[in-house]
């Protein structure tokens, strides 16, 4: 199969090599002496003019317009065009101005020049204002060059003065995609149920609308009912399937257009259905359309070739995608990044290292896939190394440097670099907030959260739902819960990760009854909760003391949203079963779990078991969490407080013993303020604070006065 390959691609580069020749002969045997003009018609030049301005080639059609004998219109609009076409627009109106005739083609080739051009609108709308003549082409240049500018008012003006006989299908095609791409759906739909001719640009235009804006529904009933499809409409309508989570039906959609229809897959229908074959893990569906491709010997373009690997990569067949990476005769930067990538998605960060080490161009994206993938490890030194020595820096390469900080609890080096990141021209996007502002809570630094929420407001992003919700649960994890809760009732439409900050917001804090009552009013509104927020539904139960409410809530998960507990929701019962004094039920709850329970959850029934003075059930839990975690102090402390208080010396000398012997220790409570930029850190017993005679003074000051 690749010596198959390896030989069409062959075939290709010869063929491709020939055309070239072939020009290069037909313009090198251009020969305007007076005998050849004779011979020669306008009207083949002509055409050359237009064919060298299709293709780039401004310098050949120049030479072809320069030397011609004499010229018509047509000539001087070829001319014109190929300027306007590749970006000389001044070359092109000198060109127009000098022309000794014009016709409306004329004008229009101008006109459509200067709205291509982003600053030539203005210019644009005075020629077509003194423009003679006008026909449907003059009016479709303008509304699409006012759709491009974003101008749509102006465009919309403009159709609903024009004559009706112009309208459709061009000119209402190029003002329903404006509308479409700026959400605009109501309008777009008005103006397509208005056209009295529609063609398949009419049609494919409103499924691909429809399927962007999400109205799936709507796009499949238009689609079924157009008489006439072509590969756009199709593509249109497997892309919206896969883009809106139907993987099912966009594939069996791409099958029926292959059995059904004579319409061949172009790059993009296969790129689109390869994406939606990497994104939902469907490898054998993959290597089937891989093959199928392979075995209509298309042309496996760069575009193309740059999906296949992305989807090997997602699918974890980093060998298929390093094959055609091999074999791809043209690979760019774009190509190189898939591989990279996909080495990071795997976690063989030594060979996407290498890999991006020997690219030939690297581009932003490629510094911040090869950041990101050293901090996932955990090496945010070598992040930083790379970071430095990046040549541009953009705001997401920023924010891959800050939030991998932040994802490896390096929060004061997250704001550090965050702080870094204000002194350059380079402002922070959403993402960057939200995980300078999880360093802050993390931190408990409510000063330092309360001036990020500051910037928040200076750069207009109060309003973006992620920087919300991260700012909610900045302020619920620094205690203040009622600032948390005006920043969730401002936001227009909470999504699930805004009630379940909210709920564990109010749990933490010891709002139990108020996050069983938040919890109701997501159920009210058809916000469909996951594991994380029944979490923090169990934690308001345990807090509040609701043992039948936990219960039920625990029950729900499975029966009513068919989510399967996770040890930490097992580990949430064990403590609310054990703080109310339902030890034994406590212990065979975590017998009944299907899977081992982790330290957590026998550290609840050993906190429950102290506080109730059930030593049977505590020797058991410390015996647990000993062989989980044979460097913990904690059971050992804890069995010598309970053998203390039962009075039972010897047991209790025992523990210490067994405790000194492994050499372990308690790990030391720990707390922190900042003052003035400063972090004054404070462990249990610990005297090395540089004011720390001030500080006793102080203590004893208060002890005396209270």
């Amino acid at each position: 199969m690749l010596v198959r390959q390896r030989c069409i691609h062959l075939h290709i580069l010869i063929a491709c090599n020939l055309v070239q020749f072939s020009q290069s002969i037909s313009l090198s045997s251009i020969s305007l002496n007076p005998d050849d003009r004779s011979t020669k018609s306008i009207v083949h030049w002509n055409s050359q003019i237009s064919k060298h301005g299709r293709i780039g080639n401004v310098k050949d059609a120049e030479i072809i317009f320069d030397r011609m004998p004499s010229k018509n219109v047509i000539s001087w609009t070829a001319m014109l065009t190929t300027y306007a076409e590749n970006g000389q627009i001044n070359k092109a109106r000198k060109l127009f101005d000098e022309m000794p005739e014009r016709n409306v083609a004329s004008w229009n080739a101008m006109i459509s020049g200067y709205m291509r051009n982003k600053n030539g609108i203005d210019k644009a709308c005075e020629l077509f204002s003194i423009s003679p003549e006008k026909n449907a082409v003059s009016y479709a240049s303008m509304i699409a060059g006012y759709v491009r500018a974003g101008r749509l008012d102006d465009a919309n003006k403009l159709f609903s003065g024009m004559p009706m006989k112009w309208q459709d299908p061009y000119c209402s095609n190029a003002l329903m995609n404006g509308y479409l791409k700026n959400g605009k759906l109501e309008e777009a739909v008005w103006i397509y149920e208005g056209m009295v001719e529609k063609n398949v640009v009419s049609w494919s235009s409103m499924v691909d609308g429809y399927c962007k804006l999400g109205e799936i529904g709507k796009a499949r009933e238009l689609f079924d009912k157009i008489p006439e499809r072509n590969v756009v409409t199709w593509t249109a309508m497997i892309d919206g399937y896969i883009k809106t989570m139907c993987f099912e039906e966009g594939f069996a959609l791409f099958l029926r257009m292959r059995r059904e229809t004579e319409i061949q897959p172009v790059s993009n229908t296969l790129t689109v259905v390869f994406e939606g074959c990497g994104r939902f893990d469907r490898y054998r569906e993959g290597i089937q359309i891989h093959a199928l491709v392979m075995a209509l010997g298309f042309d496996f373009d760069t575009f193309l070739g740059n999906s296949v690997i992305t989807m090997y990569c997602r699918l974890g067949d980093l060998d298929a995608a390093l094959r055609l990476f091999n074999i791809m005769e043209k690979k760019d930067t774009v190509s190189w990044n898939s591989l990279i990538g996909g080495y990071i998605q795997a976690e063989n960060i030594e060979e996407a290292y290498r890999h991006f080490n020997t690219m030939p161009h690297k581009d932003v994206y490629s510094w911040t896939t090869m950041i990101t993938g050293f901090s996932n490890k955990g090496l945010t030194e070598k992040s930083v190394e790379l970071f430095n020595i990046m040549p541009y820096k953009d705001d997401i390469a920023w924010t891959a440097l800050i939030s991998g900080f932040a994802s490896n609890g390096g929060y004061e080096d997250s704001i550090h670099w965050f702080i870094q990141m204000l002194r350059t021209t380079i402002k922070p996007n959403a993402l960057t907030f939200s995980s300078v502002l999880s360093s802050s809570a993390s931190l408990a630094t409510l000063n330092q959260g309360l001036q990020i929420h500051t910037l928040v407001l200076k750069t207009s992003m109060e309003f973006d739902l992620s920087v919300q919700n991260s700012l909610l649960s900045f302020y619920a994890k620094c205690g203040c819960v009622h600032d948390a809760y005006k920043v969730f009732d401002s936001i227009h439409i909470p999504n699930t990760v805004s009630y379940n900050s909210m709920v564990n917001g109010f749990a933490q804090n010891g709002y139990g009854k108020e996050a069983l009552d938040l919890f109701v009013q997501m159920e009210e509104k058809g916000i469909e909760p996951n594991g994380i927020t029944f979490l923090g539904v169990l934690s308001a139960c345990t807090h509040v003391g609701l043992v039948a409410e936990g219960r039920k809530y625990f029950k729900w998960m499975r029966s009513f949203y068919k989510i399967e507990p996770s040890v930490d929701h097992y580990a949430c019962m064990v403590d609310l079963l054990g703080r109310a004094g339902f030890l034994d039920e406590a212990y065979d709850f975590i017998n009944s779990m299907p899977f081992e329970p982790h330290s957590g959850v026998w550290g609840a029934l050993l906190g429950a078991s102290r506080t109730h003075f059930r030593l049977d059930l505590a020797e058991i839990a410390a015996q647990h969490i000993s062989e989980l975690e044979p460097d913990n102090a904690t059971p050992y402390v804890v069995l010598s407080d309970i053998y203390m208080a039962s009075r039972r010396k010897e047991n209790e000398e025992l523990v210490r013993t067994m405790k000194r012997l492994r050499g372990l220790k308690k790990s030391p409570g720990c707390s922190w303020i900042t003052v003035k930029d400063d972090v004054n850190l404070f462990l249990s017993g610990d005297r090395s604070h540089r004011n720390f005679e001030e500080i006793k003074s102080m203590l004893q000051i208060l002890v005396d006065e209270m």
